[in-house]
């Protein structure tokens, strides 16, 4: 596959399928085209000699072109992509439908698409999609009804139609594109490949997504990771729901969902995402037209006490703060506002305040070392021209570099303001609230361009032993494993109690009378999940009382269920959990992204709570460390009530080392340890179940 600046960047295109046929998509292709590419356009169609006027030729192999845009029937489209590829044409755009979005001989189709892709080496967007825009050289080559002001945004979307609203809603924002693409049925070329080509364009500041799904959800986290160093991603994921985790056989597998998925990977590849489409062009906006702060502090300058309050609730809200001014800050101001103004953070220069007041205040307040960021609020009055007010909000936010959004609450007077303030990069809102939370994207950039990114430790384990118990697993049919898989965390250096999985009242005696007074038991069988909901699980079993138990628990299995596959009984030390809290770690591989990481509050009530943090494996410990901290019950981690702190590097190595056995061993598809106790002194696994593939 070549680079893709050729694909956005062409000299000669050819419209195959083109046609004066007024409303289709072929005649709209062309005439896109001729309104503003710098290039040739030449139309393909054995059946005219001429298309708007250009004159057309009978194959693409005729047209010299280095783009080809299909538009042909279905049935031909896969022979005219292969004559485009025979006639070195690498750069290929199939807006053709009726591939693998209409399954079975749509599907075998996309895949001859593929075979002549890779035989060729082509780029190859599509099938089953709008098109591309490239404005570096007035290149619409969709047939979209509008095309793309010229900026530096570039723009994807699994969505034609949200192409064209976006393009149409562009042209009225002052929101500008380098380029955009209709991914369609992204056969060959995908996200991870357009982030990849962007990431090294110099005219590209920001890039922007709308996403239904990512084919390969590891391939694009290797992507973006690097890409996010430099430039900016952020995205809108659909499909927020996931009806089918419920479904999941394990507790991390019920609370990992796909979305919790896509959270994970998007966090781990330095990926902004956005919650609407409103959302995603204020940050998009923001990240294009303004510089990254140094500080997170924020002043706030207004003429209106209201919006002023309402600016400051809403950096309460979220990550910024608001910037304490120096003293010196603080003298100039009372020096330059009338005795009735504040001028502390929230500065409110009142009603009365003329331009050059507002000015004043605002040229203040970024000269402080406090300030990373500032805001700008202003209601109409007789008083103010808004028009010179964007003017000087833009001439301070040059003159200082610090970013600057604005709130100027106004509608017919706000409109030339507004207008002066896109041509400088300033975004401006009527909610006070949208002029902080674009500076909080900021913030939020900032974090992933300056966060460290430490490779995982690889732990001294034996691998060996692991193999062997999965081994042993597969050989007898199981695919659903509990405390009989107990000897995969010894192999992995994860603590756990001291226990023997017995088949026998007798050996259970002996088992107990090696571990000691009292134990804990539990039937072991890999089709009863939830053994404490049937009393599998007897607490604090004295020696005499041992042999009865395991009568009455194997009996309690029958009852549950006859034709359950029971392996014995796990005779266990028993473990203090009074001194420690309830934790859970578990693992589940998803299909895009791999493996993923869970910890979270645990115990009987996990999926009630459902109080955890995801990461995608392997897992740093930092990150590790991270996940206690963002759990809502980590007070109880810290000591609560009176009780010592617990372990949270204990607990950052279990997580650690966890990621690495499911890194280990993919075959592995879900797994919990629940309850992880921890404590002051460490953890210790007490329960575990597993499912994994049949073969490996």
């Amino acid at each position: 596959m070549g680079t893709l600046s050729a694909l956005f960047a062409p000299e000669r295109v050819a419209v195959v399928g083109a046609t004066e046929r007024p409303g289709s998509v072929g005649r709209a292709l062309v005439e896109n085209l001729q309104a503003g590419f710098e290039g040739d356009v030449v139309p393909v169609n054995p059946n005219y000699e001429t298309v708007c006027g250009l004159p057309c030729v009978d194959g693409v192999g005729e047209a010299g072109a280095d783009l080809a845009v299909v538009a042909v029937p279905v049935s031909a489209a896969v022979d005219v992509v292969r004559e485009a590829a025979e006639a070195g044409i690498e750069n290929v755009v199939v807006v053709t439908a009726g591939f693998g979005e209409t399954g079975g001989e749509g599907a075998a189709r996309e895949r001859e698409l593929e075979a002549v892709a890779e035989e060729y080496d082509l780029n190859l967007v599509g099938p089953n999609c709008l098109g591309i825009i490239g404005t570096a050289v007035g290149l619409n080559a969709t047939f979209a009804p509008r095309s793309a002001p010229s900026g530096s945004i570039s723009f994807l979307s699994q969505s034609g139609a949200f192409v064209t609203a976006v393009l149409d809603w562009a042209a009225d924002h002052g929101v500008g594109f380098e380029n955009v693409v209709s991914l369609g049925n992204k056969a060959v070329l995908d996200e991870s490949d357009f982030v990849a080509s962007w990431g090294d364009d110099e005219r590209t500041d920001v890039i922007v997504g709308y996403l239904e799904s990512i084919e390969d959800g590891r391939r694009f986290v290797d992507v973006a990771r690097e890409v996010t160093r430099e430039t900016p991603v952020v995205v809108v994921k659909s499909g927020r729901t996931e009806a089918g985790a419920q479904a999941a056989s394990s507790h991390t597998g019920a609370m990992a969902g796909r979305d919790r998925a896509y959270a994970a990977g998007l966090r781990e590849a330095g990926v902004i995402r956005a919650d609407t489409v409103q959302d995603l062009f204020d940050a998009a906006r923001v990240l294009a037209g303004q510089p990254i702060p140094d500080t997170d502090g924020v002043a706030v300058v207004t003429n209106a006490g209201g919006p002023g309050v309402m600016a400051t609730d809403a950096v309460g809200d979220g990550p910024l703060s608001l910037a304490d001014f120096g003293s010196a800050t603080v003298d100039r101001l009372r020096d330059r506002l009338p005795g009735g103004a504040n001028v502390y953070n929230p500065v409110d220069v009142i009603g009365d305040a003329d331009n050059d007041r507002l000015r004043d205040a605002v040229d203040v307040v970024l000269a402080d070392d406090a300030v990373g960021a500032a805001v700008v609020l202003a209601a109409p009055t007789a008083t103010i021209d808004f028009t010179q007010l964007a003017a000087d909000v833009a001439d301070l936010q040059s003159r200082h570099d610090l970013p600057v959004t604005t709130c100027l609450m106004g509608g017919e007077r706000a409109r030339e303001a507004d207008d002066v303030l896109e041509d400088a990069g300033i975004p401006n809102y009527f909610d006070p609230a949208r002029a902080v939370g674009s500076l909080a994207t900021l913030e939020r950039y900032r974090e992933v361009r300056d966060r460290e990114r430490p490779e995982p430790t690889t732990y001294d384990v034996d691998r060996e032993a692991a193999a062997a118990t999965l081994d042993r697993a597969r050989d007898r049919g199981a695919t659903r494993l509990g405390v009989e898989a107990t000897p995969l965390l010894d192999a992995y250096g994860i603590p756990t109690p001291a226990g023997e999985v017995v088949d026998s009242p007798t050996d259970a005696l002996d088992a107990a009378e090696r571990i000691g007074d009292p134990v804990v038991m539990k039937i072991v069988s890999p089709d009863i999940l939830h053994k404490s909901d049937i009393g599998g699980v007897k607490v604090g079993v004295a020696h005499e009382d041992v042999y009865d138990a395991y009568e009455d628990l194997i009996a309690r299995a029958r009852n549950y269920q006859r034709d359950a596959t029971i392996l014995g009984v796990q005779v266990q030390e028993q473990v203090d959990t009074e001194s420690g809290v309830e934790t859970i770690v578990g693992t589940n591989r998803d299909p895009q992204f791999g493996p993923l990481v869970l910890f979270g509050l645990g115990g009987v009530f996990v999926e009630v709570m459902e109080d955890t943090a995801v990461r995608l494996a392997p897992v740093a410990e930092t990150e590790a460390l991270a996940m206690t901290e963002e759990i809502r019950a980590s007070p109880l981690l810290s000591g609560a009530r009176g009780r010592d702190p617990v372990d949270r590097e204990a607990v950052a190595e279990t997580v650690g080392r966890l990621s690495q056995l499911v890194t280990d061993f993919p075959e592995i598809l879900e797994l919990d340890v629940n309850p992880l106790v921890v404590r002051p002194d460490g953890v210790e696994a007490i329960d575990l179940r597993l499912t994994i593939e049949p073969e490996s």
